[in-house]
């Protein structure tokens, strides 16, 4: 009996061993044939060190081939990871590097710490070294070991501030942001396009990496050079945007808004309309912040787009500390206060009477006029609600509407016999609050309106080649609702469209919101007889390479021949997003009565009214570029006037094609809009037509890292531009 158990045992143990054996031929196998590419590559890794070599970016030039982006060659310093892997040895070798790059212990242990750098990739320790201490360091590599110099791009934005809200700049790949640049192909501690043009194009200008491979022994040394792909350069883009016209609308936008600043608005008044003794000084506009764009009317091409505040696209570029980016550009919940936004795509705005041009068109588009262009109303200075009872007006729900007020009489405007051209002309508020209240109540409260000027593109984004763009708001039963769900309104007021809602719709006031980029597309869509184009503020992308003509400028003759090989896209033939059907007999008294705000005449009852814009424009070259546009001013906060702010839009009458220009101008709270945002486009407009003298387009001075401003101010050296004589009305 024991020998038979001690029997059963060795066979358990021969199987138990044949199966280890089995298993470790299995594995040994499976490491050899299966496993062998990837152990391999594991192998190779150990021995070999691969740096990526990062491709020169594209350049990006302005309509006339002056460079506004341009790269300059800099030498980084990384270090090979597994040399530092051990803490003593990180600190030995941070301490002896920390003279040689001049950069502290505890920074260079914050780019070791740094998330955006790989585990698994050099760690670059600093960016932009000299030669000398690039020399330095390659020549003791034996007490440097690890170490290697990698060639870089830097980039360098030759005119500064000019047009960098347009233009853009570079920066670090934001968290929020990592995963997708890690999907294609991007290393962590790349810097991409952070705003403008560098981040709408980003993988255009960007190229294709290449790299380079060495052999390198136990402690990191380089022994040999394996192999070398060479990286391929960015596409270059060429922009729409002319940089002398973008300067000079720059110095038009801030100097107007800064003129405005120093205007009274008015005084505090108690709640029975008295001043209020205890603040007996006037109040001035504020006028913080505005934007100003011309769009070519027929293929959408941005010529300029201004927004101010400005900055200068270098304080991203010269590595300041980060308190002193937070100095320069400092967190606020103050939308007044906002840098780094661009107004012309992401400021959300009433447009006030800019906005009747649309609301016109939609009533004769619609059939709602009847008699069309020759409905004729009395403007006796305000409106009374018709599908409202006269009982629930006496209780307290508002019924009359007025007009905006006349400073020669100190009441409400009392214009007469008016139809859509002369509204227009002298911007009858009543006229237009019949039209809205009529457009909704005697159509079975459809949303007429709403979808008339939708075919504009209110209320949809213009899709423009810019990031973050505001999509605008209609006016309607669904935006009321979503606006309660947030608490952006109340529960009570979500419940329903009324028509106080559909009222102040008609004169661009309410829940209508739209940016300035929208609203000179529009205008472009009245100017141009119906095409709804997308604008665009690069003109072409071109192959990588392209040759200088002189320094700081690119020969790019080539883009107006056809079928051009170094042209990659243009964008200046696209075909039109939308067509609108505009018939004669409503664009015609449209376009006439914005003929009449530039040139006059008003209309004459009780007294001769003027027109909003024809003191202004008095003087203004009208022969050789004549144009159409209207003003409008937004009611802001409390209708207290210091917080209006200034609108006004035009559009081109002219058939050369190098005036067929929009232009749209927004100055937050700066006051009337003939008196603040007309001046603006009346100046480019008068530059278009060659009437101005531009300041010399200059490189700019080298950053002063010492100041505290995003961007140096600018004024116009003549602003005689701007001058005209006051409206007598609001708008």
């Amino acid at each position: 009996m024991p020998q038979k158990n001690q029997t059963r045992r060795l066979l358990s143990l021969g199987i138990v061993g044949l199966l280890l054996m089995g298993t470790l031929t299995f594995r040994m196998w499976f490491l050899q044939a299966v496993k062998a590419e990837s152990n391999e590559e594991i192998v190779l890794s150990v021995r070999t060190r691969t740096i990526r070599l990062y491709p020169e970016r594209g350049r990006i030039f302005d309509a006339k081939g002056r460079v506004v982006a341009d790269n300059k060659r800099v030498l980084t310093a990384t270090i090979d990871r597994e040399v530092i892997r051990d803490p003593e040895d990180r600190l030995l070798m941070f301490q002896r590097l920390s003279g040689p790059l001049q950069i502290s212990v505890e920074g260079l242990f914050k780019r070791y710490e740094d998330k955006r750098f790989g585990p698994l990739e050099a760690l670059p320790l600093r960016e932009d070294i000299s030669e000398e201490t690039a020399q330095f360091l390659v020549e003791r590599s034996e007490d440097y070991p690890g170490i290697y110099i990698r060639e870089d791009w830097k980039r360098n934005y030759p005119y500064g501030a000019i047009g960098s809200h347009v233009i853009g700049y570079m920066g670090a790949i934001l968290e929020k942001n990592l995963a997708y640049y890690r999907s294609i192909g991007y290393d962590p501690n790349e810097r991409v396009g952070g705003y403008g043009v560098e981040q709408s194009y980003e993988t255009i200008l960007r190229g294709t990496p290449g790299y380079v491979r060495y052999e390198v022994n136990a402690q990191g040394k380089l022994l040999r050079l394996e192999e070398r792909v060479e990286p391929i350069v960015g596409n270059d883009i060429v922009l729409s945007v002319d940089m002398e016209m973008q300067q000079f609308a720059e110095q038009a936008l801030e100097t107007q808004l800064r003129i405005r600043s120093r205007v009274e608005a008015g005084i505090v008044k108690l709640e029975d309309g008295t001043p209020d003794p205890a603040n007996p000084d006037p109040v001035l506009y504020k006028a913080p912040a505005g934007s100003v764009v011309m769009v070519n009317q027929d293929n959408g091409q941005v010529l300029a787009m201004a927004s101010y505040p400005r900055f200068d696209s270098r304080w991203f570029t010269v590595g300041v500390s980060t308190e002193k980016f937070a100095q320069v550009f400092p967190k606020t919940d103050d939308p007044d206060k906002s840098i780094l936004v661009n107004r012309a795509v992401s400021g959300r705005y009433n447009l006030g009477s800019s906005f009747k041009p649309f609301v016109a068109f939609a009533a004769l588009d619609s059939g709602q006029l009847a008699g069309g262009a020759d409905y004729e109303y009395l403007d006796l200075g305000s409106y009374k609600l018709q599908s409202i009872p006269n009982a629930r007006c006496q209780d307290g729900v508002k019924c009359v509407f007025r007009n905006a007020i006349c400073a020669s009489t100190g009441s409400p405007c009392r214009y007469g016999v008016v139809n859509v051209e002369s509204a227009l002309a002298v911007s009858s508020d009543a006229f237009f609050y019949k039209i809205g209240e009529q457009i909704l109540t005697e159509r079975g409260y459809q949303p007429i309106l709403e979808n008339e000027v939708r075919k504009f593109g209110f209320g949809s984004p213009t899709n423009i080649d810019l990031p973050y763009e505001y999509a605008g708001t209609i006016p309607s039963k669904a935006l009321k609702k979503r606006l309660a769900d947030i608490g952006a309104i109340s529960k009570e007021s979500g419940r329903a469209y009324y028509v106080g809602d559909q009222i102040l719709f008609s004169i661009g006031q309410g829940l209508l919101s739209a940016t300035p980029i929208q609203t000179a597309s529009a205008y472009a869509t009245l100017g141009n007889g119906g095409k709804v184009m997308r604008p665009h503020v690069v003109k072409a992308i071109l192959a990588p390479g392209t040759p200088d003509l002189e320094p700081g400028k690119a020969d790019i003759s080539f883009i107006n021949i056809p079928d051009s090989s170094q042209v990659v896209e243009r964008f200046d033939d696209e075909l039109p997003a939308s067509t609108i059907e505009l018939a004669e007999e409503s664009l015609k008294p449209i376009v006439r009565g914005l003929q009449r705000v530039i040139r006059g005449p008003g209309t004459n009852f009780d007294s001769y009214h003027k027109t909003t814009g024809e003191l202004l424009f008095r003087g203004y070259p009208y022969a050789e570029l004549p144009i159409a546009g209207k003003t409008g001013t937004a009611q802001g906060f409390g209708n207290l006037p210091w917080n209006d702010s200034s609108a006004f839009g035009a559009f081109s009458l002219s058939p050369r094609p190098e005036y067929k220009y929009a232009a749209f101008a927004y100055l937050e709270k700066s006051g009337y809009g003939s008196q603040a945002a007309a001046p603006v486009v009346k100046c480019l407009y008068i530059a278009l037509a060659g009437k101005y003298r531009f300041d010399p387009l200059n490189v700019a001075d080298p950053l002063n890292t010492a100041s505290s401003d995003a961007a140096q101010p600018m004024n116009l050296r003549n602003p005689s531009c701007l001058v005209g004589g006051r409206s007598e009305s609001r708008d």
